[in-house]
């Protein structure tokens, strides 16, 4: 009889493994790390091996992992008050509300609470449909909107080419503002903004009376973080108003501080008809996400009917702690801290760069950054390619298996690297995690001609 045991951390992943789902990976073959807990910028498994966190999870992570005040808050909440169906008015609801409105690009003053991201955007497209009276909803095709059918229709990811044979009808994809490959074969500083004029062509072969709204990210973020170039979104703000068209800002990973402003679309000075938020409005400390429109928009459903609801909308507790999250960006003066810590982590790339040919390119905002790793600087050769197959992703892989042996989780996806850690992250974190980074792009320095 075989007296051997399985530590704790083995029982834990084999009980993930064998009774849950993993999502957008092949069940076989998967080896997660078991978390026991975090704080600050780190995580820490059933070894108590060290993680930092360069993504901040999933960037949505961003006032560090396990602040108490979160915890109180929600505690003190569900001791009150756990549920409460979204037709009834609470003191959380309000006051969350009310705060918003206060951070909020001016004019956006009203919020429809919903569950997550994904269903931020969903009920944004609808909204659009609802209030317009129009059917077409432009967007990106190097973006990500979320997983529901509606969202990642919109997005243009190619997570969703499995699924696109049921995607949602009247969404028109554009070219992107991607200046380090222009899809038009043009150099910024010497081009016509033909990122913007293709966007305007578009308008007017799909029809302005037919479209309700163009939907674009704050700031681009697991596509790449591909900036956007100087006035581009109030470009496209412009053609928004020549053709009474909306303008929707997906401000999910962009918001909340994330690029060293309350939004993304803070750091361009346009404002939207609509935000579109999550991650960062809880910290990720619970599933929760907002639809905030203008008071026009609003004003339009005093006298119609809001066709959107939630059983979870505005649920108690979520505002609860989002509205603690919010208090400890400006207590702890975090959104300050990410533009400080973007801008130095801005200047240790430029060293880099003399270090590490593999790196091709360094798109940064706040703290919502990526490096491009390429094989040759001058063709841009990427390390791996967009959508890269298995077999593409093998010096990649090697890269992202240096950085994880090396005590760093972070988002590492084809032939980026993706640096977005808390917004709490101090001068000398910063430092510790840019020399596992360095050390990891060694291997990618090996594969450069």
């Amino acid at each position: 009889m075989s007296t051997r045991t399985i530590s704790e951390a083995q029982e834990i992943v084999q009980d993930n493994l064998d009774y849950t789902l993993f999502s957008w990976s092949k069940q076989k073959g998967l080896s997660p790390i078991a978390v026991k807990y975090g704080e600050g910028v780190y995580l820490y498994d059933y070894d108590d091996k060290r993680y930092i966190d360069f993504s901040s999870g999933l960037m949505n992570v961003n006032i560090g992992h396990s602040n108490q005040r979160v915890s109180i808050a929600v505690m003190n909440q569900m001791q009150q008050l756990s549920y409460v169906t979204p037709g009834f008015a609470t003191k959380a609801r309000g006051e969350l509300g009310k705060k918003l409105a206060s951070i909020t690009p001016q004019g956006l003053s009203k919020t429809l609470f919903t569950t997550g991201g994904a269903e931020a955007i969903e009920n944004a497209i609808k909204l659009a449909r609802l209030y317009t009276g129009k059917h077409k909803i432009i967007t990106r095709y190097r973006a990500f909107h979320g997983a529901s059918y509606g969202a990642m229709s919109a997005g243009g990811d190619p997570r969703k080419l499995a699924s696109d044979s049921q995607q949602v009808p009247n969404i028109i994809h554009v070219e992107d503002p991607y200046c380090y490959r222009c899809p038009f074969g043009q150099n910024f500083g010497s081009c016509k903004y033909e990122c913007a004029s293709h966007i305007e062509r578009i308008v007017e072969f799909e029809g302005p009376e037919n479209i309700a709204a163009i939907l674009m990210e704050g700031e681009s973020g697991s596509s790449g973080c591909i900036k956007y170039p100087p006035d581009y979104l109030k470009k496209v703000r412009a053609i928004c108003d020549k053709h009474n068209i909306l303008l929707i800002a997906d401000e999910v990973m962009s918001g909340f501080g994330r690029t060293g402003k309350w939004f993304g679309v803070d750091n361009h000075e346009v404002i939207p008809d609509m935000i579109a938020t999550a991650k960062g409005i809880t910290s990720g400390y619970l599933p929760f996400g907002a639809l905030i429109v203008n008071d026009k928009i609003a004003k339009h459903f005093d006298d119609y009917v809001l066709w959107l609801g939630l059983t979870y909308s505005a649920h108690p507790v979520c505002c609860a702690a989002a509205l603690e999250t919010i208090k400890i960006y400006e207590d702890e003066n975090l959104i300050e801290n990410a533009a400080a810590m973007g801008n130095y982590i801005n200047e240790q790339i430029e060293i880099f760069k003399k270090q590490h040919p593999s790196i091709g390119d360094w798109r940064n905002t706040g703290l919502l950054g990526c490096l491009e790793l390429v094989k040759n600087r001058e063709t841009k050769e990427p390390m791996a390619p967009f959508n890269a197959k298995p077999d593409e992703m093998i010096i990649m892989n090697k890269v992202a298996a240096k950085i994880k042996e090396l005590g760093m989780l972070t988002f590492v996806r084809w032939n980026y690297i993706f640096i977005a850690p808390p917004l709490c992250i101090t001068k000398e974190q910063v430092d510790e995690g840019l020399a596992i980074i360095s050390q990891a792009l060694k291997i990618a320095d090996e594969y450069v001609r």
